[in-house]
């Protein structure tokens, strides 16, 4: 078996998904598994189609590595590959669908409202600041509905911030999302499936210097502090765990998800699933691991077996 790791894209998590695809790779190969690593490019079909025995990893985050693009093409060509399918991936990608999903559920989920371009464009900002304000109250969290790695994303706390916020959303895609704003300590669940059902790993807590989890925060060694298992009562870590599991299966995933959460005082609630979490040196997932007693490379080889015998 030949696992072909791909990383890179074109998206603006380029950098980000460089650097976790090399280290899984790495970890992969530590582990005694035959590696090719390769970008999005004209030679990917090529490449996949005369390797025998593959299993992907699709290391891509963001736009196409998210957005079940990559995932479907994958499908067509009947290769096996690490995580959700194409369809499960577009819907969890979107938090203007899969928060709503969430919600449907009966899961703990953040009132929401989607506001594409052309809508605010087109009525002016200045007609629907007010309702908005009014529906959901302030502070607010404005974030583009299709992107990831904090970009984009904006706390406003009065209505004279809240345009400013959506232009900088819409720098990432063609809708926002606004939501209320949870006050809590932020907790992030990585959920594996290595055949047995989906099984939440330990939660771990994210605590920034700057007070705001952002890409600077996430990306830069030491800007924040990982407590893992949360710092977080033994019945509230369990809360975590099975919202987590619940999200999972709620938004149709396998393999391996990460769920964000907010721990409220009415409990945790959630505000994003990602379906190709980071595994650099600074990402989450990876910490849930060693507190779990795993390895990268174990976890990942695991994974691709899986993917291989379905």
């Amino acid at each position: 078996m030949t696992v072909i790791v791909i990383a890179g894209g074109l998206s603006h998590e380029r950098d980000v998904s460089l650097r976790s695809g090399r280290r899984v790779a790495q970890a992969l190969r530590d582990v005694g598994r035959t590696v090719v690593e390769t970008d999005v490019n004209a030679d990917l079909v090529a490449l996949i189609r005369r390797t025998e025995d593959a299993v992907v990893v699709p290391m891509l985050h963001g736009g196409l590595g998210e957005d079940g693009a990559l995932r479907e093409v994958l499908s067509v060509l009947g290769v096996p590959f690490v995580g959700p399918t194409g369809a499960a991936s577009r819907l969890t990608f979107d938090k203007s669908v899969a928060t709503p999903v969430v919600a449907a559920a009966g899961l703990a989920a953040p009132r929401q409202i989607a506001l594409p371009h052309d809508i605010f464009r087109e009525l002016g900002a200045q007609a629907l600041m007010e309702s908005i304000g009014q529906q959901l109250g302030y502070p607010l969290m404005v974030k583009p509905s299709r992107s990831g790695s904090a970009l984009g994303v904006t706390k406003v706390d009065d209505a004279a911030a809240l345009p400013s916020a959506l232009v900088a959303a819409y720098a990432y895609g063609p809708v926002a999302v606004i939501e209320q704003y949870l006050t809590g300590t932020e907790v992030a669940v990585t959920v594996l499936d290595e055949g047995e059902g989906p099984v939440a790993l330990p939660p771990v807590e994210i605590r920034p210097e700057s007070g705001v989890y952002d890409y600077e925060s996430r990306y830069t060694a030491g800007a924040t502090r990982f407590v893992t298992p949360a710092a977080l009562p033994d019945g509230v870590l369990s809360a975590a765990q099975e919202l987590a599991v619940a999200v999972h299966r709620a938004l149709g995933l396998r393999h391996m998800s990460r769920v964000d959460m907010m721990v409220t005082a009415e409990g945790p609630v959630f505000f994003e699933g990602n379906v190709a979490p980071g595994m650099t040196e600074t990402s989450l997932a990876p910490l849930a691991f060693e507190a779990a007693g795993r390895e990268l490379g174990e976890v990942f080889a695991s994974l691709v077996d899986r993917a291989g015998l379905s």
